[in-house]
């Protein structure tokens, strides 16, 4: 199982970026796909989360700004970021919490992609 991560560039402030997350593999179940960022110096923080329920969870400073949804049928996730701030300058990690087909749990990370706001 593989997590591709894509999207990320060089924004200006009050600009906007869509990131793209697909999951590749024998995937059975995907529970939770989430969008982490990691600043530099700073720990790895949640942005956005979303069960397979549909329930969703941001974190405040994304809260108004930023939505994550997913296309069930390609196993994908998106996190569409409005309003970008200088703050928000961090690399993206998507996230799964799946099942495989060898029904293995299991947590998984994709590559990472850089989003810089310029001010």
């Amino acid at each position: 199982v593989q997590l591709q991560a894509s999207g990320g560039g060089l924004v200006q402030a009050g600009g906007s970026v869509r990131l793209s997350c697909a999951a590749s593999g024998i995937i059975i179940t995907i529970n939770t796909m989430a969008w982490y960022r990691q600043a530099p110096g700073e720990e790895r923080e949640l942005v956005a989360e979303l069960t397979s329920g549909g329930s969703t969870n941001y974190a405040d400073s994304a809260k108004g700004r930023f939505t994550i949804s997913r296309d069930k049928s390609k196993n994908v996730v998106y996190l569409q970021m409005n309003n970008l701030k200088a703050e928000d300058t961090a690399v993206y990690y998507c996230n799964a919490d799946l099942t495989t087909g060898w029904r293995e749990r299991g947590d998984y990370w994709g590559q990472g992609t850089q989003v810089t706001v310029s001010s």
